[in-house]
């Protein structure tokens, strides 16, 4: 709904992906520590297989953080500065999921967090991506709380409700930017 705005946006789960490409150093790292079977032949990422592995190991989980999350950082300040000389005055608008966990909030100007109980993004997981109920329950409990996750929120919106909801607080908050 910020795009649609004119923001540009810089998604981290993206640029997790890119840093884990065939032949990157992020995949090899990955391999070295969980194994060259956790990609296949092609030298492509088998992320469901590691994904089941992460998200029932925290040391697990915080290995593969500490390769991907620095590689992420580097695209993602990359695309910060193609778009600042782009357009000086653009609205950039970095997706993190993980804004919590990385303890990273502090450096931006505004922290926006789209809220949901955990419950319904159990629900989502299953219906909208195919994860398994169990799947996705696992990882909603690996993330940060609901408590520490609007903690860091400057604002929060509220995505429980119907999509004009939400549309009507994007609004509010573009209007608010345009403000700034």
């Amino acid at each position: 709904m910020l795009a649609e705005r004119g923001a540009v946006i810089v998604d981290a789960d993206q640029l997790a992906r890119e840093a884990v490409e065939p032949g990157s150093d992020g995949l090899d790292r990955i391999r070295r520590r969980f194994g060259a079977d956790i990609a296949s032949d092609e030298g492509v990422l088998d992320r469901e297989r590691l994904g089941g592995l992460v998200f029932s190991d925290p040391t697990a989980r915080n290995d593969l953080n500490a390769i991907v999350h620095p590689a992420v950082r580097a695209l993602a300040e990359t695309k910060f500065r193609l778009a600042r000389e782009a357009d000086p005055d653009a609205v950039i608008v970095y997706d993190v999921p993980l804004l919590t966990e990385t303890g990273i909030a502090d450096q931006f100007d505004l922290v926006v967090v789209a809220d949901a109980p955990a419950d319904l993004r159990v629900e989502r997981l299953v219906e909208l991506r195919g994860h398994s109920r169990e799947d996705a329950e696992r990882r909603v409990s690996s993330q940060a709380s609901d408590a520490q996750r609007r903690q860091i929120a400057d604002v929060i919106i509220d995505t429980s409700g119907s999509l004009e909801d939400t549309e009507t607080a994007v609004a509010e908050l573009w209007d608010r930017l345009g403000a700034r």
